[in-house]
């Protein structure tokens, strides 16, 4: 039997780049446009999930795109707090064998904000929901990088 390819029940595993969940979690934290793992139809067993900017209106064939958040593909509870500029110029300035500098905070922070992200990368889920409007659909999911 030929599965339907217009139907996301199809797909039984997720491909993204550890990177690009990382990158689309982090640019939710901020305004403006939201970013998105965005699969595009149509669907096999196989799919993967690329980063993009959610816009709704943007596709305009059926069946539509899957949209998925990168929070629901990321262990979230696990992850440290994302570091921000304050926290990390709290912790310099903190550190008695550091003095404090803007150059020294901005090489601190980056450093901090790297290790943020290889830990955000570990921790990309082995499985996720999909839903769509057939509901919801557990598949697989493996991490690239």
């Amino acid at each position: 039997m030929v599965a339907d390819c217009e139907d996301y029940r199809t797909v039984r595993s997720l491909v993204v780049h550890a990177e690009d969940v990382v990158a689309a979690f982090e640019t939710n934290r901020t305004p403006g446009p939201r970013a998105v793992l965005r699969v595009t139809p149509p669907f096999t067993g196989r799919m993967r999930a690329r980063l993009h900017v959610d816009d709704a209106e943007e596709y305009l064939g059926t069946p539509r795109p899957l949209h998925i958040d990168p929070d629901l593909l990321l262990d979230v509870e696990s992850l440290p707090a994302y570091p921000t500029a304050a926290d990390t110029e709290d912790r310099l300035r903190a550190d008695p064998d550091r003095e404090y500098s803007i150059e020294r905070h901005h090489e601190f922070h980056t450093d901090v904000v790297t290790a943020w992200r290889e830990a955000a990368a570990d921790a990309v889920v082995s499985t996720t929901e999909l839903d769509g409007p057939q509901g919801s659909h557990r598949v697989r999911v493996l991490a690239l990088g």
